[in-house]
């Protein structure tokens, strides 16, 4: 008898999942991709609430091969998803959450997809169930597309389809010394190392649900294991991607999403020790990884939130802080004919606080509101062209009056 490898293995780490379990385990059922092309490997770590009895119970009557491991707790999600991976066997791999769910021929498309396309990782669209979920992704169906065209940066959970060959190509697993923010790590990993991203945007392939008991599979931990996470993610970065305006596009994820909200609202909260602690966990990221050209693609107020960070000034970051926190409009001041306006945030133009007015300059994108802005238009061929011929005028035009006159 012939064994056919499966289209796909789905890896679904659980941990005290019930009762969300079951409705995951009914949309598994649900797919519409023949059950031989699937296989479903579950991880109870060490679970006590009747997860691994239930897991048990579903690898008994379900069309498709289940193979489920029980161990102990690992403490996070990379040691369930890791011991799933060890043991798949098909072209491609997804990550589901023991407490989220599937949608419906979520499989058949994504798989379809990444077949037609040929390319090595697949996001299928995502909405909440009672929390938030990614948007800015989902506007457009692209067959293939990479982290630097789209803004698949903003998506890095690992509930995508991956090519399981580019993972053993690379030796990649989930980092277990990262108690939050492995799955963006491996996430960004594969997709640097991808020959092609697909992304699914009109069709919901998962729903990510909220619990109502907070016990999700990865756990918040504390500020700490938010700066690992960065520092984690922007060594890769590093390490992947030569210096310049492509490393700064993919810089601007961990500095906005994982590092700034350390020194958002809950900066005014903090007490001197632990405010003191985070300035010193964020003084090597910023001496290795800010530069002027991830600060010139960020919003005023982020931009000048993080140059105090790396100016190490906590004295004037808790002054426009404050002023974020109370969601206040800064005044805008035009200059340069309406061709430049400053965001006027706490401390502008202050000789004391020395803060360069280029902290303060707003992109188009937040200039545009304001009356009396004059977008620089696009600097065309054809403009190019025209300022090239009139140079070439000028020089024309004085070398014939530098001419000796005729006899």
């Amino acid at each position: 008898m012939t064994v056919t490898q499966p289209d796909v293995t789905v890896i679904i780490g659980a941990y005290e999942a019930m009762p969300y379990l079951v409705e995951c385990l009914a949309s598994v059922e649900a797919q519409t991709l023949d059950p031989a092309r699937v296989e479903v490997i579950a991880v109870d770590d060490g679970s006590t609430d009747g997860t691994g009895e239930y897991l048990d119970e579903f690898a008994a009557r379900a069309p498709m091969p289940v193979t489920v491991i029980h161990q102990e707790n690992s403490g996070g999600p990379s040691g369930p998803r890791n011991a799933g991976l060890a043991k798949a066997a098909g072209r491609y791999v997804f990550f589901l959450d023991a407490d989220d769910r599937l949608g419906p021929e979520a499989l058949e498309r994504m798989v379809a997809m990444a077949d037609r396309a040929g390319t090595d990782v697949v996001l299928g669209r995502v909405e909440g169930v009672n929390r938030g979920a990614p948007k800015s992704m989902w506007h457009k169906t692209l067959e293939r597309t990479d982290v630097f065209s789209s803004n698949i940066k903003f998506t890095l959970s690992a509930q995508k389809l991956f090519r399981r060959a580019l993972l053993e190509r690379h030796g990649m697993r989930f980092d277990e010394s990262l108690f939050t923010g492995e799955d963006a790590l491996f996430t960004m990993e594969a997709y640097l190392r991808a020959d092609g991203v697909s992304v699914i945007a009109d069709h919901t392939c998962y729903y990510l649900v909220g619990r109502d008991d907070g016990k999700h599979v990865t756990k918040s931990g504390g500020y700490a294991l938010r700066f690992d996470s960065a520092r984690a993610l922007m060594r890769l970065i590093a390490e992947l991607v030569p210096p310049g305006e492509r490393r700064d596009q993919l810089m601007v994820r961990p500095f906005v999403v994982t590092l700034l909200p350390q020194f958002g609202p809950r900066w005014l909260t903090d007490d001197e020790e632990v405010r003191r602690h985070k300035l010193e966990l964020a003084a090597p990221l910023m001496d290795a990884y800010w530069t002027e050209g991830v600060a010139r693609l960020l919003k005023v107020h982020e931009r000048l939130r993080l140059h105090l960070v790396a100016a190490r000034r906590p004295d004037l970051l808790t002054d426009v802080v404050r002023f974020v926190r109370d969601k206040r409009q800064a005044a805008g001041l035009l200059e340069k004919n309406g061709r430049r306006l400053y965001l006027v945030y706490p401390h502008f133009r202050d000789r004391k606080a020395g803060i360069p007015d280029e902290v303060y300059l707003a992109g188009p994108r937040e200039a545009r509101p304001f009356l009396g802005y004059r977008e620089q238009p696009a600097d065309s061929f054809p403009r190019r062209a025209l300022r090239r011929l009139r140079r070439l005028s000028a020089v024309r035009g004085l070398s014939r009056r530098d001419r000796p006159a005729a006899a």
